[in-house]
Order: structure tokens, then C-alpha cells, then sequence
């Protein structure tokens, strides 16, 4: 633990104050429509595109997709600006049928090149704040990003990115069915509470994503800019650690 500790910047061991859970309700993402299987006799990035030149259910028929299809589809997507500039599409890592899902903002450069989620430097502080918790890349742990294509020069997401790859997101929670959602960073944490989120007043409580307990941390690119809140990073974990077994 005293390696983890210094690996998060942390020099002496920081005590978590008591803070109770406060569940605190807010809007929740509009569920996809379900709709009928698509055929098997047409590939289903086709079927997609095809929905969605046509004003259709786009969404639905995601909703309906495999892990298979959904890597397909993600890897075909050209219906945002993203899937133009970037090199490949990231979909996202680990078990899937994880407990924990862990979402960030978007790829970047390294990721763009490897095609897996928190790879940089970020990825390796991500990678040492799972360790803290006695949890592994892979193990009981599944990583997402909201946007699945890596924005020119590491740019926040525009609004038409996030909703167009809002399906993807949300077909990947409907299959790994996690019991904790970690929002890391306020982009994430908005898209997927569909409400403006401010980290500061959001840590330490208990929000919903359709059923789903979901927290709110700091993104580990923004630790690595401003290193004292990394304390503030070690005592979510411990509040993330505390709220898991809770639900267990």
C-alpha cells in the first residue's frame, strides 16, 4: 500500500475522514427503445449507417447489439466529425461482466494509436489508484470512455460527439450490468447524469445512472495538472471502496 500511496503522490498515509453516503437524485439518460434484431444477412456497421440516413432508430438498433456487433459498429462509426481524424476507434477494456465501470472523457493520443482506454501517463496513475483499492486493469474491472474517437489535440467533447456516441456508452452498461459506476472527470459525469456537474460539489455522494449507484472523482489526467487534489482523489477511493461494500 505505501508504494500505491507514493505512486499517487501521497507521502504520509492520509486519514479518511468519516463521511456518511447521500444519495442524491438526478435526471436519468433516456433508455433506448428496443427494437427488433437485426438481420444477420446484412453486417450490422450497415444497418447502423442505414438507420441513421434514414432518421431512424439508430439508437434501438444499437440497444439490441452483442459485444461483437457493438465493436463492429464502433469501429465503422463515421457519424460524428471524431471518426474522420482519428486513427482508431476505443470501445474500452476489461471484464465484462465487471462490478466496476470506470468512464473517462475520451482517447488520446497513445490511446488513438492502441486502441485501449487510459494507456499515457493518466492511464498509469488510473492504473495505481485501482491498486489502491485492491482492484486490476481487467479484474472485476471494466474501462470506458465517453466518446470512443480521440478530439483533435485532446479537446473536451462537443455536445453532438457525446450524444452520438452516447448509444455505444449505454449499451456497453446494459451488458456489463455493474453494480458501481466511477464518473471520472465532469464530462463523463455530466453525460451520464444528463446534468451540469461541478467535481468539487459532486464528490462524496451517491448519484443514480438508471438504477445503477454512480460516483464522481477527479479524471487522472487532471490529477497529474494539479497535484494536491490528489488527496482529495485518495479519499474518493476510499469513499468508492466504503460504497462497494456496502452494496455487497
Amino acid at each position: 500500500m505505501s508504494r500505491v500511496l507514493r505512486e499517487l503522490g501521497l507521502g504520509p498515509v492520509w486519514r479518511l475522514r468519516d463521511r456518511p453516503a447521500e444519495t442524491v437524485a438526478v435526471p436519468e439518460a433516456a433508455p433506448s427503445s428496443a427494437v427488433a434484431s437485426p438481420s444477420p444477412a446484412v453486417p450490422v456497421s450497415v444497418q447502423v449507417s442505414a438507420a441513421a440516413d434514414a432518421g431512424g432508430d439508430r439508437a434501438g438498433v444499437i440497444a439490441t447489439m452483442g459485444w461483437d456487433e457493438l465493436r463492429s459498429a464502433v469501429a465503422d462509426c463515421r457519424t460524428c466529425v471524431l471518426g474522420a481524424t482519428r486513427k482508431q476507434a476505443v470501445l474500452g477494456v476489461g471484464d465484462v461482466q465487471a462490478d466496476w465501470l470506470f468512464v473517462g472523457e475520451g482517447p488520446g493520443a497513445e490511446e488513438d494509436e492502441r486502441g485501449e482506454p487510459f494507456v499515457g501517463q493518466a492511464g498509469k496513475l488510473l492504473d495505481a489508484m485501482l491498486a489502491a483499492i485492491d482492484l486490476k486493469r481487467g479484474e472485476n474491472v471494466y474501462i470506458a470512455n465517453t466518446v470512443k474517437c480521440r478530439p483533435p489535440g485532446n479537446r473536451t467533447p462537443e455536445a453532438e460527439e457525446t450524444a452520438a456516441c452516447w448509444p455505444f456508452l449505454a449499451r456497453q452498461i446494459a451488458l456489463i450490468r455493474p453494480k458501481l459506476i466511477v464518473a471520472l472527470g465532469r464530462p463523463a459525469a455530466q453525460t451520464l447524469l444528463q446534468a451540469e456537474v461541478k467535481i468539487g460539489a459532486a464528490r462524496g455522494q451517491v448519484f443514480q445512472h438508471q438504477g445503477i449507484p454512480l460516483i464522481v472523482t477527479y479524471h487522472p489526467a487532471y490529477l497529474l495538472r494539479n497535484l494536491p487534489d490528489k488527496a482529495k482523489a485518495w479519499e474518493d477511493l476510499c469513499f468508492m471502496r466504503k460504497t462497494m461494500a456496502g452494496l455487497a
